[in-house]
């Protein structure tokens, strides 16, 4: 069980190496996207097409913009409800849940149900689960948790926005 959480940029990227390390070593590797739109085309979409890695979106963009936050919170919890399945099924090796701390953090998802979930998957899958503000009984659980601390972004110090091939 992986956590990459904080406020530094990387923890998505990070979960995909690992999928993608996986993945080469024949895996049966799954993503599933909580915030993304389920019609995202980001690099990592296009490049999981062509390496035939299933990545499953269904968000409604950035959860601070909402302007229908009862959907964006039903959005989150049909995503858990379909994670929650493909965990129990076990029809992976690993999933990685991006972006789903914001799901605990903002109570659409109650931490206990993804511990208890957790808990009763297969031995022997992995799951990664990304996101800042991670709920302090999920690092606790997790086997390994690593924070990405924010130093310097070229936006803040530059006002460059976000880069093709780098960002998304």
């Amino acid at each position: 069980m992986i956590v990459n959480t904080g406020e530094g940029k990387g923890k998505t990227t990070a979960a995909l190496g690992v999928l993608f390390r996986a993945w080469g070593r024949d895996f049966r590797v799954r993503m599933f996207q909580f915030i993304k739109h389920s019609t995202a085309r980001f690099g990592e979409h296009r490049a999981a097409k062509k390496l035939d890695i299933r990545i499953e979106a269904m968000g409604d963009g950035f959860t601070w913009l909402s302007k229908d936050m009862d959907q964006t919170t039903a959005l989150a919890v049909a995503q858990w409800e379909r994670c929650k399945e493909a965990i129990l099924e076990g029809g992976e090796d690993i999933i990685m849940l991006d972006e789903f701390t914001y799901a605990m953090h903002y109570g659409w998802v109650p931490v206990e149900d993804v511990l208890d979930t957790l808990r009763r998957r297969p031995e022997g899958m992995h799951v990664i689960i990304t996101g800042r503000y991670a709920p302090e009984a999920l690092v606790e659980f997790a086997d390994l948790v690593t924070e990405m601390k924010l130093i310097k972004h070229p936006y803040k110090e530059q006002g460059i926005r976000a880069q093709p091939g780098l960002e998304y």
